[in-house]
Parts: structure tokens; C-alpha cells; sequence
């Protein structure tokens, strides 16, 4: 009898969440073997979403001037809204320059204390000199103070689905308190890229002048033959090195982000390493096409017991060349749902995996509207559920060593 029940639990399982794919037809392979020196790092393809490369990614980390990448998401967010222009004024507080610009010692744009300047000007010196008076003063201007900009920053973090990384300073200051994981910024990297396509540009300038001050960009990967074009790098006295790099070959996107060299050349040559990897060992493949039916969720209470699921645009992964490993998927969502459901609803998602490593999370909706069912029918799914949760919690008690 326990055996029944344990069968039955768990082909419930399977019918709401997962699905194989034995029948795609494609056999990925594990590419090449790459190593690197730096301990924690992600390689991702901007137009799939595809994971190429991990290294303990989800680690928590030091973000140091990399944090002012999401300081620079939050100016575009008000620019795009129409908050903020370009040729808005912020003036520099003795706090922005005493604790950011020059008398601190940091990277800085050099801004005279007390002198008004252009947000636009203020965007290039955070993003091409990395100025801590720039973020400062940015931080300040926008939300009236250093610590009220710092609470938006992780009230943003959350709306981005940033939900390991906690954000202490606009600038990058060490704190016990702010860490982030590489895959977590390079989906910044992605959303930035994404949404602010023209805004993303100052990223990519090569040198910037203030004040009769000419500063090269930090991020060493622009002077290389590798097509990047954007975003920044970052270091603690202590030596702990991190950058946060794009670029693009043949119209394919690459993002990399790498945290913890133990020097400036090994977090470029990592960085540089990870991109001609990924730009040289992979091709596209298209899984699904848009609006085909990947696979049903449970419905509870509905005329029908079950939706089809579909993605709303191709669903795409880069692989590496060559090799016989297959890959595996899974339609993740919290079920069953309750009717009436809606055409288009996002329910969920679908997650493919190669070997033990996510390579692909897609969102996923509903072809059709089910509206809800009779009331005896909705009787019977609700006692079937509460039989279903009760035998549930008896394995759980079971396995747990419960009586």
C-alpha cells in the first residue's frame, strides 16, 4: 500500500513539473575544457540567455566600482522615464567631494566642490574615469541623499530579479554588508544592454575629459580585438579584482563577468580568455519555435485540467560543437493553477539543462483562457488536492523519520 502511494505521489510530481527532451535531436558536447585562474565567473549569450561558462557564480562577492553599474541603471531608468534629462544640473556637495573626489584618493572625475554639473557629463565620468564624485553626486541629486539612493538601489535590485546581491554604496565602498555574484551581474549586464541601448553607448567610450583632465577607460578589454564595447571594471586595496565586460562578433553577444583575480593582467586575461572561447566553441540551435506547445500545467477547478504552455518568442541555446551529450528540460511552476486562467498568462518557466549545468531559463504562458469548472467538478479537485497534500506530508514524515 505504501508503495502505491509513494508510486502515485510522485507521477503527480512529474505531471506538473516536469518533461525530458529525448527527441530534439540535438547531442551537445561538452567543449573543450577551459581553465581559468580567476575563482568566480559566468560567460552568457545575450540573445539566448544561454549559460556557456560557469565558475562558482553564485557566490557572494565584493563588487567594488562594478556596483556603479547598477547606479548607472537607475540614472537611465529616470532618463527613459522622463524623471531626469540629460542636461539636468546637480550641484557637488562637500560630502561627494571630500569622501569621492580628489581629497579621498579614489577614482574620480575631479569635480570642483560646490560647481554644477550636467547629468549627461556626470554619466561619463562615472562610466569611462569610474569618478566616485560622479556616483556620489549622481546619488545625491537623484534621491537627496547618499543613504536614501542606496535603499532605491536595492528596491531596484529586487524589480530586476537581482535577489542574492545586497547594494551598500553607490560607488563601490567596502562593506561587509554589499556583495553580489557574478551571474547576477551579468543579467544586469543584459537588462542594461536590452533596455538602454543608447544610454549603453557611454560604456563604450574610450576617454572622457573634465576639468582639463583626460582619463582612459578602466576597462582594458576595449583596446583588444575581441568587439567589446561596454561596461566596467573593479578593485579593493586588498587586491581583489572583478570586471563586467560585453562584446559582440558577427552579431552575437557575449557577457562575461568575473570577480576575485588577485591582479589586474589575470582578471583581463581571464575575461579575454572566456570571450574567445565562447565567440570560437559554439553555434545557435533553435529548440522550439515561437507559440509551439512545449508541454501543459495542471489546472485546478477548471472545465479543463490542464494548459498548454508555449514561449512567446523562439526558444534558442547556444551549444558546443560536436559530442553526444543530450540535453534535459523541465517546465518549473507553482501548481496546480487555479481557474480561470487567461490567454497569454506567464506561468512559470522552462529550464534546459546539459548534464547537471542550466544553460536556458525561458518564460513561459498559456495558449488559451480554461474558465473555471461546475461546482461538483471544483468539489472533487479540492478533495483531491487535500488527499494529494495529505499524502504528501506522510512521505515527508516518512522520509524525515516522523511517526
Amino acid at each position: 500500500m505504501e508503495l502505491f502511494i509513494l508510486m502515485t505521489f510522485f507521477l503527480r510530481c512529474f505531471a506538473l513539473t516536469l518533461i525530458f527532451f529525448p527527441a530534439i535531436g540535438i547531442e551537445p558536447a561538452s567543449a573543450q575544457t577551459l581553465q581559468i585562474s580567476t575563482p568566480n565567473a559566468i560567460l552568457i549569450d545575450a540573445g539566448t540567455n544561454s549559460v556557456l561558462f560557469e565558475k562558482d557564480a553564485d557566490v557572494l562577492v565584493p563588487p567594488a566600482s562594478t556596483v556603479k553599474i547598477l547606479t548607472a541603471e537607475m540614472i537611465f531608468h529616470d532618463l527613459s522615464t522622463g524623471k531626469l534629462k540629460l542636461d539636468d544640473e546637480y550641484v557637488v556637495s562637500e560630502y561627494a567631494w571630500r569622501n569621492g573626489g580628489g581629497p579621498a584618493g579614489g577614482t574620480a572625475m575631479f569635480l570642483p566642490l560646490k560647481s554644477s554639473t550636467r547629468i549627461e557629463d556626470l554619466l561619463r565620468g562615472l562610466l569611462v574615469q569610474s569618478g566616485n564624485d560622479a556616483a556620489l553626486v549622481l546619488a545625491e541629486g537623484s534621491a537627496g541623499s547618499e543613504e536614501t539612493f542606496v535603499l532605491r538601489m536595492n528596491k531596484r535590485a529586487t524589480e530586476l530579479g537581482l535577489t542574492k546581491s545586497r547594494f551598500g554604496s553607490p560607488w563601490g565602498k567596502y562593506s561587509d554588508d554589499q556583495k553580489v555574484t557574478a551571474r547576477e551581474m551579468a543579467k544586469l549586464a543584459a537588462h542594461i544592454i536590452k533596455t538602454y541601448p543608447t544610454y549603453y553607448l557611454y560604456f563604450g567610450e574610450k576617454e572622457f575629459t573634465w576639468n582639463k583632465i583626460r582619463q582612459q577607460n578602466r576597462n582594458p578589454l576595449l583596446t583588444m580585438s575581441l568587439g567589446a564595447d561596454g561596461l566596467m571594471t573593479g578593485a579593493l586595496e586588498k587586491g581583489d579584482f572583478g570586471l563586467v565586460a560585453s562584446a559582440v562578433q558577427e552579431g552575437r553577444r557575449l557577457i562575461v563577468a568575473v570577480y576575485g583575480a588577485k591582479t589586474a593582467k589575470e582578471r583581463a586575461e581571464d575575461a579575454q580568455k572566456l570571450l574567445q572561447w565562447g565567440f570560437r566553441n559554439f553555434e545557435e540551435k533553435e529548440l522550439f519555435k515561437a507559440g509551439e506547445v512545449i508541454g501543459p500545467a495542471q489546472v485546478y477547478g477548471g472545465v479543463k485540467g490542464s494548459v498548454d504552455l508555449t514561449s512567446k518568442t523562439d526558444v534558442k541555446a547556444l551549444l558546443p560543437h560536436g559530442g553526444t551529450e543530450k540535453l534535459s528540460g523541465k517546465i518549473v511552476y507553482e501548481g496546480p493553477v487555479s481557474a480561470p486562467v487567461a490567454a497569454g498568462a506567464t506561468i512559470g518557466h522552462l529550464v534546459i539543462k546539459r548534464g547537471l549545468a542550466v544553460i536556458l531559463e525561458q518564460p513561459l504562458e498559456t495558449t488559451e483562457s480554461i474558465a473555471q469548472g461546475s461546482l461538483p467538478g471544483r468539489t472533487f479537485d479540492a478533495l483531491y488536492e487535500m488527499i494529494a497534500g495529505a499524502i504528501h506530508q506522510k512521505i515527508a514524515d516518512k522520509f524525515s523519520g516522523k511517526k
